[in-house]
């Protein structure tokens, strides 16, 4: 690690960071409910309507459940890593979905210290026009990177200050790392 000039706190040369909803854990519960509704509707039904409806109702339950299981699971944390090639996001315990941004298409890094779920219409990925394109898994500070091209790409995670000074110390002329960004 190495101190940077407008701070005392050395940054390392791979920061990694983390954020995590715990409480997305009860949305899993819930899919997983759904999904034995359906199985307990599947395999033990007396339903006197017929055989269209039970089924209906048997996928029905399943495919919620499925939905939400998958998008919960896949947005209980989100691990960012950058170095001097890659800003990488990796979602939930799979690393799927996954975003990996040249370091040389990243032209600057914001603190943003409180973002909501709500100002970007929920968890999970989110793309809005106005605002690009982000990852929301709970809510508080994020980091916010610029890129090449004028959109922008935030991101939940706990430290995102220390994210910031990495991102801007590697985007440094001068800095190893910023040579190998700009080639790249």
């Amino acid at each position: 690690m190495r101190p940077t000039a407008h701070s005392v706190e050395p940054v390392p040369a791979v920061w990694t960071g983390r954020a995590t909803n715990r409480i997305q854990w009860l949305l899993a519960v819930a899919g997983a409910a759904c999904i034995a509704l359906g199985v307990e509707l599947a395999v033990d039904s007396n339903w006197t309507a017929g055989i269209v409806p039970l089924v209906m109702s048997v996928v029905g339950c399943v495919a919620a459940g499925l939905l939400m299981l998958y998008g919960t699971l896949a947005f209980v944390h989100v691990a960012v890593t950058v170095d001097s090639d890659f800003v990488e996001v990796r979602c939930g315990h799979m690393g799927l979905p996954r975003r990996r941004i040249p370091l040389s298409h990243v032209v600057g890094a914001d603190f943003a210290p409180r973002v909501t779920p709500r100002q970007w219409g929920g968890w999970g990925y989110r793309w809005r026009p106005e605002r690009g394109t982000a990852v929301i898994v709970r809510r508080g500070e994020a980091v916010v990177f610029t890129l090449g091209d004028g959109r922008t790409f935030t991101v939940t995670v706990d430290d995102a200050e220390a994210a910031v000074r990495a991102v801007r110390d590697l985007l440094t002329p001068g800095h190893p790392g910023h040579a190998a960004a700009v080639q790249g």
